[in-house]
């Protein structure tokens, strides 16, 4: 995208903001990919006295950034409360956003100065099509920018000169300013205002998946039509609590075949080591009941299929099922000759949600087959297989597609098993339930 590239070389960063949230917010932005800017681009993009005080500084900055992100979302939240609302508590009492925040922007830090590091721009769309889903704004940008670095200011004290806060406040905005211009072209390939990114669904049905999983079948409540959803993609449900706080979580919609109607699947959270139990899980568990209204996002998220007609591998544990759902249901529509192994893995059958769903589903696909592995058999799980999944004997073929969901453990283990029998790791696809700390 040459024009893009000599935006960036002609325009300060800050200006920026506002040149991909008005000029670029048209309809031209969504015929556009991706506004993501390559590695080979982005070191130019950063002043060479920056760049220098950042290569001298990225050790320091890397070694305290959990500190600095500690530091950072108390002060924020201290002076915007309302921005609690837009932020999972839970993942903020467990440091995982932490931990993922202080990761992503060491990583894009990285980028900026050297060009032959890993990509990461997975990692930048995965943020952007998670600000789709929380209707994050490009003026929210602003404090978070002016909380980030006055926590960095506080951790490393002195040792922050004039030259060194500039340097970090360059590599923040221009971390900012890609994901506002991806995040202006979703909106607009959505359809969705940000200032309005909710529309109300009606609760028409529930099931009992399993004794802690349960499905929530919606329509809109407005009664329009519902938006294009890829299968795999997920939406934000945001949810009053007693409390009186309000509070988001993303589930993937786990059934895109039917009709004018979206399906949700909820797993209880049940807290671990002295931890409370998932407040938005329990509450959808125990109080959502047919005729309740819930605001729903827009559909978002990039863990969708390809038009490739190579064999396909679904590999999935626990709640990564309801990725793999979707998917069987748009080969079985689209494509029922293809090739497609499902491979999943779960403590018991009966904690196995949805799996007579893709079973059947998967009946009209002409060549399915599906494995299993619990941590513990019963007397009816004749073809199942005892312990953790082991791909090795799989015949995938040379050319498999992989799409993997679950716990990171499971997803690490997959992702090392298919390397170790030679497929890329371009061909391996994830989804990660809450802050992505794999491989930022």
């Amino acid at each position: 995208m040459p024009v893009i590239n000599t935006v960036f070389d002609r325009t300060t960063v800050k200006q920026l903001v506002f040149l991909f949230t008005s000029a670029f917010a048209t309809a031209a932005l969504k015929q556009l990919r991706s506004v993501i800017v390559p590695n080979t681009v982005l070191k130019s993009l950063l002043s060479p006295r920056s760049e220098a005080v950042v290569a001298a500084t990225a050790g320091v900055v890397a070694t305290n950034a959990e500190k600095i992100t500690a530091r950072f979302y108390p002060r924020m939240f201290a002076e915007h409360p309302e921005l609690l609302r837009l932020f999972n508590q839970g993942n903020q009492a467990n440091g995982e956003q932490s931990r993922a925040l202080a990761s992503s922007v060491v990583a894009y830090a990285v980028q900026l100065i050297d060009p032959d590091a890993p990509s990461f721009d997975h990692v930048m769309k995965r943020i952007a099509h998670k600000h789709l889903s929380l209707g994050i704004r490009p003026d929210q940008y602003t404090i978070v920018g002016h909380h980030l670095l006055a926590a960095v200011g506080e951790v490393l004290g002195d040792a922050v000169t004039p030259e060194i806060a500039t340097a970090w406040d360059e590599v923040y905005w221009l971390f900012a300013t890609q994901l506002i211009a991806e995040e202006a072209r979703l909106y607009q390939q959505a359809g969705v205002d940000p200032a309005r990114p909710l529309r109300p669904y009606r609760v028409v049905r529930r099931i009992e998946e399993t004794h802690d999983v349960v499905s929530l079948v919606l329509e809109p409540a407005d009664g329009d039509v519902l938006p294009d959803i890829s299968p795999g993609q997920y939406v934000s449900v945001f949810v009053d609590l007693p409390d009186g706080s309000r509070q988001p979580r993303q589930y993937t919609v786990s059934s895109t075949a039917l009709g004018t109607r979206l399906q949700i699947t909820i797993s209880r959270l049940k807290g671990t080591n002295g931890a409370p139990d998932g407040q938005v899980s329990s509450f959808l568990h125990d109080q959502a009941a047919i005729g309740d209204l819930l605001d729903v996002s827009a559909p978002a998220g990039d863990f969708v299929v390809g038009s490739s007609n190579g064999p396909l591998l679904l590999a999935s544990a626990g709640a990564g099922i309801t990725t793999v759902l979707p998917i069987v249901e748009l080969i079985a529509r689209t494509q029922p000759q293809r090739k497609v192994i499902v491979a999943h893995a779960d403590r018991t059958s009966q904690d196995h949600a949805l799996r007579d769903t893709v079973l059947a589903v998967g009946r009209q696909i002409d060549d399915f087959t599906a494995y299993t592995w619990y941590e513990t058999l019963d007397d009816t799980d004749q073809h199942s297989k005892k312990g953790f999944m082991n791909l090795s004997e799989l015949p995938l073929g040379d050319d498999v597609q992989v799409f993997t969901c679950g716990p990171l453990p499971f997803m690490r283990h997959v992702r090392s098993s298919l390397l170790e029998r030679g497929v890329p790791a371009s061909r391996i696809r994830y989804e990660v339930f809450g802050p992505d700390l794999w491989e930022v």
